[in-house]
């Protein structure tokens, strides 16, 4: 004990001497600047004093942050000592790595959860079953069902039948033209059918729609809406704006999708949903579980699992279980979820085991109509006549599902896709199933109660039934991926289908964090700007929120299950890319005028002309289905000033990229007039053709945590800027080069292709450019070697399509090209990269020249181009020595990581999962991770190997309702980083489902990866008013605890305005210890479970700060007594969770 107090004394001692070190070197700088000012003849005085203020106040942060630190070693100090006291180390297993766990305080060992003998984990499940599927008889993929019939004298089975409709938003027709010819024909039905009869009900879940509807209803209607809802005929279930799907979707937009329809709800019906309602995603997500949970929902309802888990559920009575968080050891995050047994949604797959039998209770399929029963047996109207013989048959499916269930509560959803267009349908349905109600209880002697109910009528029952019994749910951690609906039919493919708009998303998800974050900022800067909490007039406040709501519901509508998956027909497609496209113009037009606003020093100069913006994007989209491009500027002796706004809560040095008419420029600070690290390189017009009117210029911005920075960027004189250097080489055919303003050589003979930094240095094959292997500054080193390969399909009639991978017998093929690429290997002080030029893609990896993080890892870029091919699919694998058995960890939203094992007895095509943004292999001394900017499939189909897939284009359909094939691909851009760590003193891989986190190195590079800089470039022609950088915070947040959104909330008296409320977000990320960079990151991180709101965003101010649930909603706020008025707000954040805030900003 004595050696750790030692130890900590020396820590202390070492980060005072650092402080005052970096002090002196400050006031030499500061003092470099002041003499070099005075050599200038005409340096102002004015400009002098803001310099030195300046300087002034990067001191006063330097300084905050230093008495941060040391405070924080404080804190740890006592926190250590007084645990050391009680004998034990805190959130530390000693036995597992005391010296890591104790550099990173608050960091989560790899740690195994364990549960009474009643917790399930899912991976525990996958190992045990055979994935064997035998013939189940009625029920084809499960097994014969018995019962006594006195199974339910004590107690009687108490049956609700759900009635809904499940509507995509945009799949076979566009989300308009469904609304048009079935959803408002629905819903005015509803109006009419469930006032008739009050024992009539009726569930909803995509507020996309209903909201439509409401826009299109009179006073009178809305009314009648209200009362349904009230009286409990009409539930609205998740209350999302779309079903989301599971599998791509990042958990911004998810959790944003659910704000904007409980926000919709809350404000026109005044109720919150309770119960989830998710039937046709492809798979399901526990991180969708946290949201709804978070949202304040207790329980939910999922489908699509494959075959064989739900039958080992059916077998051990475990359908209905608490789902639990894999990392939470506690039942904080547990929420009730209900699987549905069978193999549909649909009415013959939902009242019991036969198909056969339940398709005679569809009444929409009675004879005569358009729909009939495949099994070739009709529906019959209930008359006196058949009542009994029809109820009993009925009633012996119930019984027989019943039996899958450890209460003899029943739940029978009664729906389909698109249901109940028609009054006849209604008719149909609730007529005859109330006279079979009847029935039921005019014989008692049947011990059955069933009535029309909704989900909370049947989850209300359940937890009755359960209690009085004394029953509790198993727990159950885990995610149903990968979804397989019957045979080898595994649903894949549509992790990758689409990629280009799956990378437009993310484009647009970014886009709407970064404006909703400045346009917060703006309106609580300009309230203190006036002093009296109004608003400057000539700002078109109201615009922009409608600007910015129009954003939320784009990307809310492209969660929809079949959106983002990729899954939708050609025209859908058009449609779904051409809002996401509208929005990001939309968004930034907010974005330029709440910075133009930010940026002014004197504000009176502030006028708002659409026609003629003060500043304009620097990356253009010319179209939906378009790369952006850079607008090329005009360079002159007067400056240009480019802005640049950093969306994350972190400073950070970036490499900024404009294109420029001059292969010589400077760019300097505007502020200080310090010039920046730049370098200037060729753009190519072909791969060995060098534009000769147009360059790029790279230089390094140094970027405040979500500020706004002005660099001014001028012609310089002919050689004074660095130039890249570049290399050609193509085996066998040297290339001939047309570039007149750059170094162009050969490379030696036999000389190594390898770039290196201060942090990594990299080697790839002389003839294909392709990265082999990997040297850390830390001494380790590990084979990577890039490959190509293509995956074809299958022979037979059932083939890969929009939804399912099913690849032909020979697997994966490598990429082979009659002629040999050309390697183009460039240098220069900013970044060096070498790109290989292929026919169907040109793949680049990238070093940055940066100290910080940036620095540590790898960036590759593959623009993708199939156009040419039929019915394949380009995969990228990367093949390395890293020792990972049959394990890997990819990511599940963006959210949380998920062991995964690769299983010899599952088809190739299994063993491919989600990843939205990570995933990562490792053995007992690396790490080895791949971060990207788009959502794909991944795998690790052998020991050391991790493979993404790229694109897929596929001339069939695979027969899942689609009815096309995927032909529309596009040029598509892929982003990733690829880090490799040393993992000392970590766990071995342990057994069981080990829960693992990204390292905070890991952390911080996606975050930068998800949100890069955006670059706004000011007009030429006029003269450009004083401009001030905004910064608005005093430091970075600690580097675990990540903004998640500061949304300006809408106007509870003024509809479609903005409030002076703002939803604030934030996700403390859970890290993993074992694996702390040298030299250390340039953050702090929490290490205490409490987080002060004044310090982290000082200087802003908040008015008051109100602890809501996730979607923001009033009857979820912390009650009156609990809101903290004034300064210290302490509140609990504790690793992986999301808080939500309620506050004003002064």
């Amino acid at each position: 004990m004595k050696k750790r107090n030692r130890l900590l004394a020396v820590l202390v001692g070492g980060v005072f001497c650092v402080a005052v070190m970096s002090l002196y070197r400050m006031l030499e700088m500061m003092q470099g600047a002041e003499l070099q000012h005075m050599e200038t003849p005409d340096g102002q005085v004015e400009d002098d004093l803001s310099r030195l203020q300046q300087q002034i106040d990067k001191l006063e942060r330097l300084l905050s942050d230093n008495n941060r630190l040391v405070a924080t070693l404080r804190d740890k100090l006592f926190h250590r000592q007084a645990s050391w006291v009680k004998g034990g180390a805190v959130n530390v297993s000693s036995d597992s790595a005391p010296s890591r766990a104790d550099s990173l305080p608050g960091c989560r060992l790899a740690e195994e959860m364990k549960d009474g003998a009643d917790g399930v984990q899912l991976l525990d499940i996958y190992d045990l079953l055979t994935f064997e599927n035998p013939n189940g008889g009625v029920w084809k993929q499960g097994f014969e069902i018995s019962y006594h019939g006195d199974e339910w004298a004590e107690q009687p089975l108490e049956v609700f039948v759900v009635p809904h409709s499940h509507n995509d938003p945009g799949w076979l027709k566009t989300f308009e033209n469904y609304y048009q010819d079935q959803t408002k024909h629905i819903l005015n039905n509803m109006l009419i059918k469930l006032t008739e009869d009050s024992r009539r009900k009726m569930i909803w879940a995509e507020i996309s729609y209903f909201s439509k509807w409401w826009n299109d209803i009179d006073e009178q209607k809305r009314e009648m809406v209200k009362r349904l809802v009230g009286a409990g005929q009409l539930e609205l279930v998740t209350g999302g704006w779309v079903m989301a799907d599971e599998a791509n979707s990042h958990y911004f937009a998810l959790l944003d999708q659910l704000i904007e329809g409980h926000q919709w709800i809350q404000r026109h019906l005044g109720v919150k949903p309770s119960s989830g309602w998710a039937v046709d995603p492809f798979g399901h997500s526990p991180s969708m579980a946290y949201l709804l949970k978070g949202a304040g929902l207790s329980n939910m309802v999922i489908q699509r699992v494959h075959y064989a888990v739900k039958k080992h559920f059916a077998q051990k009575q475990t359908l209905e279980f608490l789902w639990r968080q894999n990392w939470d050891s506690s039942p904080r995050s547990d929420i009730a979820c209900h699987m549905m047994p069978f193999y549909s949604y649909d009415v013959p797959h939902t009242c019991g085991p036969n198909p056969a039998v339940c398709c005679q209770f569809d009444f929409h399929r009675l004879p005569g109509g358009r729909l009939f029963c495949p099994w070739k047996i009709s529906p019959q109207r209930i008359t006196e006549q058949n009542v009994e013989e029809r109820a009993l048959l009925l009633l012996d499916q119930y019984r027989q599902k019943s039996r899958l269930f450890r209460s003899p509560v029943l739940f029978v959803p009664l729906g389909d896709d698109f249901r109940f267009v028609e009054s006849s349908e209604w008719d149909a349905q609730f007529g005859n199933y109330q006279k079979l109600f009847d029935y039921f209880d005019q014989h008692p002697e049947l011990h059955v109660k069933a009535r029309f109910g909704t989900l909370s009528d049947y989850f209300e029952a359940l937890h009755r039934r359960l209690n009085a019994a004394g029953t509790t749910l198993p727990t159950l951690r885990g995610d149903f991926f990968t979804y397989a609906d019957r045979d080898d039919h595994y649903w894949s493919g549509y992790f990758t289908s689409r990629p280009f708009y799956k990378r437009l998303d993310r484009t647009l998800e970014a886009t709407l964090r970064a404006t909703e974050i400045l346009f917060s900022l703006t309106l609580a800067e300009m309230r203190r700007f006036r002093g009296d909490g109004r608003l400057v007039s000539d700002f078109p406040a109201r615009e922009h929120f409608k600007r910015l709501t129009a954003g939320r519901r784009s990307l809310a509508l492209f969660q929809h299950h079949d959106a983002v998956t990729g899954t939708a027909r050609d025209p859908v497609v058009v449609d779904y890319g051409t809002r996401l496209f509208h929005s990001i113009l939309n968004l930034h037009k907010v974005l330029q005028s709440s910075a133009h606003w930010l940026l002014l020093l004197d504000k009176s100069q502030y006028h708002h002309d659409q026609s003629k913006p003060f500043m304009q994007m620097d990356d253009v989209m010319s179209a939906h289905d378009a790369l952006p491009r850079k607008t090329p500027l005009t360079l002159s002796d007067e400056p240009r000033s480019l802005i640049i706004f950093n969306p994350t809560e972190q400073l950070r040095s970036s490499v900024i990229s404009v294109v420029i008419d001059s292969p010589d420029a400077r760019v300097v600070d505007a502020e200080t007039g310090r010039p920046m690290a730049a370098q200037i390189s060729a753009v190519w017009a072909e791969p060995s053709r060098a534009s000769s009117e147009h360059f790029q210029l790279d230089f390094v911005a140094e970027l405040p945590p979500l500020s706004l920075v002005v660099y001014h960027v001028t012609k310089a004189s002919v050689g004074s800027a660095h130039r890249a250097r570049y290399i050609f080489h193509r085996h066998g055919n040297p290339p001939a080069i047309q570039s007149e303003h750059f170094q162009v050589s050969s490379p030696e003979a036999d000389a190594p292709l390898s770039l290196s930094n201060k942090h990594i240095q990299i080697w790839s094959s002389p003839e294909t450019g392709l990265l082999q292997k990997l040297h850390l500054q830390s001494g380790l080193v590990r084979q990577v070697q890039v490959q190509f390969l293509w995956y074809g399909t299958r022979t037979s009639q059932e083939k890969s399509g929009a939804y399912l991978f099913l690849p032909g017998e020979e697997g994966a093929q490598l990429y082979s090209s009659s002629e040999p690429p050309l390697v183009r290997v460039s240098r220069g002080p900013v970044f060096s990269d070498i790109t290989s030029c292929f026919r169907h893609f040109t793949h680049t990896v990238r070093l940055l020249h940066l100290d910080g993080h940036a620095g540590r890892s790898l960036e590759i870029s593959n623009m993708v181009d199939i156009r040419s091919e039929v019915n394949r699919e380009l995969v990228m694998r990367l093949v390395s020595d890293v020792a990972n058995g049959n394990r890997f960890y990819s990511d599940l939203n963006s959210f949380q990581m998920q062991q995964r094992r690769t299983l010899g007895k599952l088809p190739l095509q299994a063993n491919f999962y989600p990843m939205t943004s990570s995933s990562f292999l490792q053995d007992s001394t690396s790490r080895l991770s791949l971060l990207s900017a788009q959502s794909q499939a991944v795998a690790s189909l052998r020991p050391g190997e991790l493979e993404v897939v790229l694109d897929r284009r596929l001339q069939q359909d695979d027969n899942l309702g689609l009815g096309q094939g995927v032909t529309d691909n596009k040029l598509t851009a892929s982003l990733y980083h690829l880090l490799l760590e040393d993992r000392r003193g970590g766990a071995q891989e342990v057994g069981g489902a080990s829960v693992q986190h990204l390292s905070l190195l890991a952390h911080l590079t996606s975050l930068s990866l998800s949100h890069p800089p955006i670059c706004m470039v000011a007009h030429s022609d006029s003269q450009v008013p004083k401009l001030r950088p905004f910064l608005p915070l005093r430091s970075s947040l600690p580097c675990d605890v990540h903004l998640l959104n500061l949304r300006t909330l809408e106007d509870p008296q003024e509809a479609e305005s903005p409030s002076q409320e703002v939803a604030l977000l934030l996700h403390r990320k859970g890290f993993d210890c074992s694996s702390a960079p040298e030299p250390s990151l340039e953050c702090t991180w929490s290490a205490h479970e409490e987080v002060n709101l004044d310090d982290l965003f000082s200087p802003l101010r908040f008015r008051s700060v109100r602890r809501s649930g996730l979607t923001l909603l009033r009857e979820d706020d912390e009650p009156e007594s609990a809101r903290q008025q004034q300064p210290p707000r302490i509140t609990s954040l504790r690793p992986m969770e999301i808080g939500a805030f309620r506050v004003e900003i002064d």
